[in-house]
């Protein structure tokens, strides 16, 4: 587990010989944003970024802060991820604009309080930005990925949620479509992309895959939802702020954590520290990476 100083410090150091591409889906605000923008610190500007989001305006101020060299290249694509119409479609885009992939980071965030939101495809809306927009751009978008891998370079996914924060799902309520819950949903969605990275990593065993979890960090996800807490909600920041750490800091974790394991699935708490893949916060089988992969193609797949 590096300290903060020795994560910022690997990350200022990288480089490439070739012009990396990197996705980051969810990064125009959060830990997202905060990410995409200490990878243009760290590559100088030399990279092409990508970032996809719902706020074009939020979007292209966040490319616009980044640094600018010979090689920079700057694109927002807009995409309400909730809807696996909207992922396919931008998936596709990609595939046809992008020579390859390098790094792609995914931290779409929802932040309710209410009870299942259906969208119009029959997906819960926040297990659809949380699980299966994620596990849809990443499907669609391996053959970047092996574009990449095949050229020498690297090909790596992080999907940054809550590793180690899951529960034993139900192999027969995949989607929660019954006994719906918040803490059900969040639990749920914390071993699919547990699930989800340890299979892509079978698929692709020579490309890297990490499920993260950031712990508590100081950003808009974690502004009251629901008017009624507005007024204790400075009360309840004083609290958190000694255990939480800003998006800018915990962002230096992550980009380490991204660059960092050539190959395999890795799952990590907040400092970057790798958790142990057997015994408590650990419900991999066989049977429920089948089921739930079987069960997602099914959920995402548009008529």
């Amino acid at each position: 587990m590096p300290a903060l100083s020795e994560a910022r410090s690997a990350n200022a150091s990288f480089s490439t010989a070739y012009l990396p591409v990197a996705l980051f889906v969810g990064g125009t605000s959060g830990i997202g944003r905060a990410t995409a923008e200490a990878f243009a610190r760290s590559t100088k500007g030399h990279a092409h970024i990508v970032i996809v989001g719902r706020n074009r305006q939020a979007g292209e101020a966040v490319l616009a802060s980044f640094p600018q060299a010979a090689t920079s290249r700057y694109e927002f694509v807009q995409c309400d991820v909730s809807l696996m119409q909207n992922v396919h479609a931008t998936a596709a885009a990609l595939r046809a604009s992008l020579p390859k992939l390098n790094y792609l980071m995914a931290s779409p965030g929802l932040m309710t309080l209410s009870g299942r939101d259906e969208t119009a495809e029959g997906i819960d809306k926040k297990l659809a930005v949380d699980y299966y927009a994620r596990w849809t751009f990443v499907k669609e978008l391996v053959p970047l990925l092996r574009n990449a891998k095949d050229a020498g370079e690297d090909a790596k996914v992080l999907t940054l949620l809550a590793a180690g924060e899951g529960g034993n799902i139900d192999l027969d309520n995949l989607g929660l479509k019954r006994g719906y819950s918040l803490p059900k949903a969040m639990e749920a969605a914390a071993t699919y992309n547990d699930l989800m990275i340890e299979t892509f990593a079978a698929q692709q065993p020579d490309m890297a895959f990490t499920h993260m979890f950031p712990g508590l960090v100081r950003t808009g996800l974690t502004k009251p939802a629901h008017w009624a807490l507005a007024p204790v909600w400075p009360v309840m920041q004083a609290l958190m702020y000694p255990f939480s750490i800003s998006a800018a800091d915990s962002a230096e974790y992550v980009l380490h954590a991204l660059l960092e394991g050539e190959k395999g699935f890795f799952r990590r708490g907040p400092q970057g520290q790798l958790l142990k893949n057997e015994g408590k916060g650990y419900f991999a089988t066989e049977e429920a990476k089948t089921k739930l992969w079987d069960h997602t193609v099914e959920a995402t797949t548009v008529v």
